[in-house]
């Protein structure tokens, strides 16, 4: 099996599985683990975002569908060389990764069609669900299967433990600073598997754009701000640097040091295995005391 991988949750679970020697090419923005780096990068973006701000890359996006334009583009000759039997693909997002439609059209042009399959996830049992199928497609269900239930046992631990609180904090997830985007898809979920009320959102909806009103009216007790594939560093560079600071400086979970910033990038916005140590990460921002002793990626805002 030759497989290709146009996102970094796909790479991540081809290597999970044991099939790094199986992937040829991937995505410019799959860099976990270490070897995937190594690999032929199969998509380019047409903009550098490590060099724009938040309100920046919203700009730019914005501009470029008003023209018609694609943000990435598909290597077709990293492709052909590659030869691929299995691509690995999404529809859920055209700013996260190249489209469907894009990934398709390429693979249509090669001699012999891989099978394109798309991985949209809309909860964490989706996810290893994915998973699941990726390992039946390449021939390894019972690795699959083991590396499942072991995911499967985080999960509920966390669950278990996370029930037995007497309380349910407020939980705001924010995916973006400028505009402000509220995290849906399987955020709220793991809000709810952690012991939080989702403040904004509902499990499996869409992300979407609010306003700071909405964001001070839904009087969040815990803040976790994760700008889409970004690190906790940068995230706390980008929110520090907002004009609209003093809003934010409002809010009860800034007010009483509940606001996170974390690892999106590999914890957060990828759809991939490590959503579960993101899932551990979360419950011990909203129950510090109940899980103290989780291994944290995460800062607090303090000034």
């Amino acid at each position: 099996m030759r497989i290709c991988s146009f996102l970094p949750s796909g790479t991540e679970i081809v290597f999970a599985l044991g099939l790094g020697d199986s992937l040829f090419a991937v995505s410019h923005e799959c860099d976990y683990p270490k070897e995937a780096l190594a690999k032929p990068k199969i998509v380019r973006s047409r903009f550098d975002a490590d060099k724009l701000s938040s309100q920046e890359i919203d700009r730019v996006v914005t501009e470029m569908y008003q023209r018609g334009e694609r943000i990435y583009e598909v290597d077709e000759d990293v492709l052909r060389d590659a030869a691929p039997d299995l691509l690995l693909t999404q529809e859920l997002c055209d700013v996260c990764a190249v489209s469907y439609e894009d990934v398709r059209h390429a693979a249509s042009r090669l001699a012999y069609p891989p099978n394109v399959v798309s991985l949209d996830p809309a909860s964490i049992g989706n996810m290893l669900e994915d998973i699941q199928m990726v390992g039946d497609l390449c021939g390894v269900p019972d690795a699959a299967s083991a590396f499942v239930t072991e995911l499967r046992e985080r999960v509920s631990a966390v669950r278990s433990k996370a029930s037995a609180s007497t309380s349910a904090p407020r939980v705001a997830c924010i995916e973006w600073l400028e505009p402000p985007i509220v995290a849906g898809h399987w955020i709220p979920q793991m809000v709810e598997l952690a012991g939080g009320i989702d403040a904004l959102a509902k499990p499996g909806e869409a992300s979407r754009r609010i306003t700071m009103d909405e964001l001070a009216e839904s009087e969040p007790d815990v803040l976790v701000l994760m700008p889409c594939g970004m690190d906790a560093e940068r995230a706390r560079e980008e929110f520090e640097a907002l004009e609209n600071l003093e809003e934010w400086r409002g809010l009860p979970a800034v007010a009483n040091e509940r606001a996170y910033f974390v690892d999106s990038g590999s914890y957060f916005s990828r759809s991939g295995p490590r959503l579960v140590d993101g899932l551990e990460q979360m419950a011990q921002m909203i129950h510090p005391d109940m899980f103290s002793e989780t291994d944290s990626e995460f800062t607090v805002w303090d000034e």
